[in-house]
């Protein structure tokens, strides 16, 4: 019997069996894909981070855009990956990861958390002046 997983969400239709206790369908469960799977990232790479060295974090607004809104500021020849703005009066310091951007760099979900990782941790560096080693001593560039 041939079985169909069309776009990897998973049984669907009669191929489905209703749940043997209840009686009712069973929930289909589908991996976080798209900007839920890279909010995802983002929240393990932050508490990552955050369980290290918690002071890289102190004053810093972090975030996610699909793509770079003001080109004019970037070289024409290079995507940027992420954006870091320093503090100023009345507003927090951003770090700002490009979605779109590193998603295209990613072959799979866990190449996908190793950039997102590796994009924030060199922001928060550049901006608070703190070591990478310090804001995650586990991070290995060579990943």
């Amino acid at each position: 019997m041939r079985r169909r997983d069309r776009h990897g969400r998973g049984l669907r239709g009669p191929l489905a069996r209703p749940n043997e206790l209840t009686g009712g369908p069973v929930p289909v469960r589908t991996p976080p894909r798209g900007a839920a799977l890279f909010a995802e990232c983002l929240r393990t790479s932050v508490s990552t981070g955050m369980a290290h060295c918690p002071q890289a974090f102190v004053g810093v607004d972090i975030g996610f855009e699909d793509v770079p809104t003001n080109v004019e500021r970037w070289w024409a020849d290079k995507v940027p990956l992420a954006s870091a703005t320093s503090a100023a009066p009345g507003r927090n310091a951003a770090v700002v990861l490009f979605r779109r951007p590193i998603e295209h760099r990613a072959q799979d979900a866990a190449e996908l958390r190793r950039l997102v990782h590796r994009a924030l941790l060199e922001q928060l560096s550049a901006l608070t002046g703190i070591d990478i080693d310090q804001i995650d001593p586990s991070f290995n560039p060579e990943d």
